[in-house]
């Protein structure tokens, strides 16, 4: 039987997942609550993760592999290459807005998926623990914006 992705030990993903910037302030305990809201999914190389447009339902978190973000249907011509430790579709845990880029395996890779209604889920049953994720997503995103301004002022 041929394997494509070999199964990855819950530790370990506990361990990957625990290194991201959206959970250093969480405990042992507290990781392994928002483990449980996480669903593991593989990617051959070059398949659509999300199309530009799509709905952003879910922020995915790079455990192995590389993921290209780029223009629709433009691989060739990358906005960003994400490697293991990096997460994107950020937003989605915030709104519904449509996607403004396509998501694609660069390369065979294993992605772990938390979905919007988990996030939502986690606020209602483990308030503190959402917060601290809140937290540090908002730290994330102006980190963002302070760099985007940056640039366009170095221009």
């Amino acid at each position: 039987m041929l394997k494509l992705f070999a199964k990855r030990q819950p530790a370990q993903r506990l361990a990957d997942l625990k290194k991201l910037s959206l959970f250093v302030d969480l405990s042992r305990r507290e990781m392994k609550i928002v483990d449980g809201f996480m669903h593991e999914r593989n990617y051959l190389e070059n398949e659509i993760v999300f199309d530009e447009g799509d709905e952003g339902q879910a922020i995915y978190f790079i455990l192995a592999g590389r993921v290209l973000i780029c223009p629709q249907g433009q691989p060739q011509a990358p906005i960003a290459t994400l490697e293991r430790g990096n997460f994107f579709g950020e937003l989605a845990l915030l709104d519904d807005a449509p996607r403004v880029a396509q998501a694609r395996a660069a390369q065979d890779c294993t992605l772990a998926v938390f979905f919007r209604g988990d996030f939502l889920e986690l606020m209602q049953s483990h308030a503190l623990i959402a917060s601290k994720i809140a937290f540090q997503l908002a730290r994330h995103l102006g980190a963002r914006l302070r760099a985007s301004v940056r640039r366009e002022q170095a221009q």
